[in-house]
């Protein structure tokens, strides 16, 4: 395994229970995190029953070791971010608490500061950074802060995610970043490269659905050699789930202009 993958366990313990994730060794870089995407996924592909649903319902399902893998790899990391719709439907608290550990920073971009004042993500359980662009609206911006949270500007028009990648490794020492989507975020960030690793729970079911979210959205392709491709490195059974574990190899090319902005 190349030195700077995040190891999983590769083995049960003999109650069935996952065993303890290993340490995530990360070369320094002085321009941006190294970002770990981790998300629970169904059979066809899908993070959701359908448009507009809450992943929580299917996460339900999710064998218990595999929830604790979930909170040992958010304990490991320095940031867990996600997509402000997420925030909107999921209502998540984005915190460690099935183990020890302390929480990280939650990171959520947020182009005009649109958040629900009322998210969990705004309660003092752990630091929260909000990103946004440089349109937001002056009166949500204070909203936010108000709560307790710290707003960043990142952007013009939209959240600019490579620089917001830059401002969290700069200002906020962030060294090991994880998304957890939504599939919004999950593109934007695969196609402006800044991805180096996917952890995928498999869960074994059908949901079907042509507008249901998956993994990544955004834009199609136009040609195969746009594929992005994945080097599997780690396979393993957590409890009853089959997680699996690849290393991200990005064609070679010029980037879209707008692969880094989210609104």
């Amino acid at each position: 395994m190349r030195q700077g993958a995040a190891e999983g366990p590769t083995s049960l313990t003999d109650q069935g229970e996952a065993s303890p994730a290993k340490v995530v060794v990360v070369p320094e870089s002085p321009d941006r995190p190294h970002v770990l995407m981790m998300s629970e996924i169904t059979a066809d592909g899908k993070l959701t029953l359908k448009k507009g649903s809450s992943s929580k319902i299917l996460m339900k399902y999710m064998d218990p070791a595999t929830e604790i893998l979930l909170h040992r790899t958010r304990a490991s990391l320095d940031a867990i971010m996600v997509g402000a719709n997420t925030i909107r439907i999921d209502n998540s608290y984005l915190t460690v608490r099935l183990v020890e550990g302390k929480s990280p920073i939650r990171v959520i971009p947020s182009s005009m500061a649109d958040i629900p004042l009322d998210a969990n993500v705004l309660s003092p359980d752990a630091p929260t950074v909000i990103a946004v662009s440089e349109q937001a609206p002056a009166e949500r911006v204070d909203a936010i802060r108000k709560r307790g949270a710290e707003v960043v500007c990142a952007g013009q028009g939209h959240v600019h995610l490579p620089t917001l990648m830059r401002i969290l490794r700069t200002r906020y020492g962030v060294r090991k970043l994880m998304i957890e989507g939504g599939p919004t975020l999950n593109w934007h960030m695969l196609h402006h490269r800044l991805v180096d690793e996917i952890r995928l729970i498999h869960l074994p079911f059908i949901v079907g659905g042509a507008d249901t979210p998956s993994l990544v959205g955004g834009m199609h392709i136009e040609t195969e050699e746009e594929m992005i491709r994945l080097v599997l490195k780690d396979h393993y059974l957590c409890g009853t789930n089959l997680v699996t574990e690849y290393d991200v190899v990005y064609p070679p090319g010029q980037l879209k202009d707008e692969a880094g902005r989210i609104s």
